[in-house]
């Protein structure tokens, strides 16, 4: 279930959210690569988070929660966007949605100037992030909406139940008049679409999780749908991110992990020992980057400074 790069670029004890290190989640570095983990925080007791992305405008994390229940499909009202700091501080519990509007089970979130976008069960949101006013959209077929991503001015939502990629356009309907054209920009792919992330070539990546727990990989798809294959067998992926460089950092579900990736050299973890590690987002720093990554399963989420 799974965040990305361009809107996804903590001492607290505040009712059940308490802030720890975390000698449990063990990490490795390689000097042949570019990062090595420098440092890593953890918070916990966020009710089952699942997708983080970073609010460049103040600096903030927006996390997406389920509530008390782990039941991504439930329709039970009960799920929320906290606001947290870049150190793991709880800012405000409900964020989103706003007054009048409900949350069931969100997942990725993206965030782009004042508007945050939500994938939720089979519908997409936009949200003002000045004024908090939402507006959504039915995905008609959807059943695990997942992650969200724009590019060329749409929304693409990845829907891991059905093998389908949505496009929405115009990516911003919050407040146009009529409603947006909603189409299915890929469909009958032989892997669950998980975490997405665009190119600067227009296509977009997309990180594979098999719903029956096959091990699956990471795939370019093109503006026609098209399907390319970069790498295969890798495990239950979930969020994806892209560099600059070309390197590509993943969270795995069977191994716990996060991982880096590219193309000559495969992948290696630069983090373990996490049990439902879900749709990060990365946050640039002066020498390197912050990834943070919720953990679906335990309710935490792990702050990891990564260091060149």
């Amino acid at each position: 279930m799974v965040a990305r790069t361009s809107r996804r670029w903590g001492a607290l004890i505040l009712g059940a959210v308490l802030l720890v290190s975390i000698s449990d989640l063990s990490v490795s570095a390689a000097p042949e690569r570019p990062f090595s983990v420098a440092s890593k925080v953890r918070v916990s007791g966020l009710g089952h988070p699942e997708s983080v992305a970073y609010d460049p405008g103040d600096r903030t994390l927006l996390v997406s929660r389920f509530g008390s229940v782990l039941r991504p499909t439930l329709k039970d009202g009960k799920g929320k966007i906290s606001r947290v700091s870049l150190t793991g501080r709880l800012l405000e519990e409900r964020f989103l949605p706003g007054p009048g509007d409900i949350l069931h089970k969100p997942k990725g979130i993206w965030v782009e100037g004042r508007r945050a976008w939500v994938a939720d069960i089979d519908t997409a949101w936009v949200f003002d992030l000045t004024n908090r006013k939402g507006r959504k959209v039915l995905l008609p077929g959807a059943r695990f909406a997942n992650d969200v991503a724009l590019m060329d001015g749409s929304l693409f939502v990845s829907d891991t139940a059905t093998g389908k990629i949505y496009r929405v356009s115009p990516a911003d309907f919050l407040s146009i008049a009529g409603h947006p054209e909603v189409s299915v920009f890929a469909s009958g792919l032989s892997f669950g679409p998980n975490g997405l992330c665009p190119t600067p070539g227009g296509t977009l990546l997309v990180a594979g999780y098999d719903m029956g727990g096959r091990d699956r990989g990471i795939y370019e798809v093109d503006g026609r749908g098209s399907v390319r294959v970069l790498a295969e067998g890798l495990g239950r992926l979930d969020g994806i991110a892209r560099l600059s460089t070309g390197l590509l950092i993943l969270t795995d579900w069977k191994s716990g992990s996060l991982l880096l990736w590219d193309e000559h050299s495969g992948h290696r973890a630069l983090a373990s020992g996490l049990r439902g590690p879900a749709d990060f987002c990365l946050v640039p720093r002066e020498r390197g980057l912050t990834v943070v990554v919720p953990d679906l399963v335990t309710g935490d989420l792990y702050i990891i400074g990564l260091a060149r």
